[in-house]
């Protein structure tokens, strides 16, 4: 679903509202309000029908619906390891942890309900349940002994002092059993993704659900492949490099 400015208001269909911007469906799911094939009536009428307040319905919509972009032209190469690990951990890792639950749910629930219209969804869930098993033990070695040892390598790097070569372990193994086998695992999932969802482009019949699951996906891929990027092509070379330079030092 291509994002565009929307504008909310009493008057506005619940469908046509998640179908301009996906990131709403999870305001309506909160709420629990259906936006799918049964999501016409209007905001003003679900919130006098259900008793909602209409303000903190149309905050939580606007909020969800800023978007926040960052720049290509980041200079991610420079940034030193302390900031640039903080930043994969607080803006990846935590979209992760944020996301990818509601996204579980949601497949769970579309595809149950889909599955007879369109087999091929139930290959979409297999592979994301693949990408789900395996991701937060990943993100937990990294936040707990990957990232933490990589900074200290910096610092003892940065440091210059005689002692500094004697904190270096071999980071070698760990970061290339992650680059080599757990990053590869996750691009070979986001491969099969694309493959069976035609590059998240849903059919022409779908209904709004499918459209949100699908943007959902697309969402997570995007963000991965930033993940990955940053690791494997700034924050591991890096570290390697360091840790060489420190061990020819020893």
């Amino acid at each position: 679903m291509f994002l565009i400015p929307i504008s909310i208001d009493k008057n506005s269909v619940i469908s046509d509202i998640v179908k301009r911007d996906y990131r709403t469906a999870s305001v309506f799911n909160k709420y629990n309000i259906d936006f799918c094939c049964g999501g016409k009536w209007t905001l003003g009428i679900i919130c006098e029908t259900r008793g909602l307040d209409y303000t903190t319905l149309y905050n939580e919509l606007e909020n969800a619906v800023r978007t926040i972009q960052v720049p290509n032209s980041l200079r991610f190469a420079e940034w030193d390891v302390d900031f640039l690990t903080e930043y994969i951990v607080k803006i990846h890792h935590q979209y992760l942890k944020d996301f990818l639950p509601l996204i579980r749910d949601h497949l769970n629930h579309f595809v149950e309900d889909h599955k007879k219209k369109y087999p091929e969804l139930e290959e979409v869930l297999k592979q994301f349940n693949f990408l789900y098993k395996d991701i937060f033990p990943h993100l937990q070695q990294e936040e707990e002994i990957i990232f933490p040892y990589i900074r200290q390598i910096a610092h003892a790097y940065d440091s210059k002092e005689s002692y500094a070569s004697l904190l270096v372990r071999t980071l070698r193994k760990p970061v290339e059993e992650v680059m080599k086998h757990e990053h590869d695992s996750i691009s070979k999932v986001l491969h099969n993704l694309r493959i069976k969802t035609n590059n998240y482009a849903p059919p022409e019949d779908s209904c709004v659900s499918h459209q949100v699951a699908f943007s959902r996906l697309k969402e997570l891929d995007n963000d991965l492949m930033q993940h990955v990027f940053l690791e494997n092509d700034i924050l591991f070379p890096k570290a390697i490099f360091m840790e060489k330079e420190l061990t020819r030092k020893e």
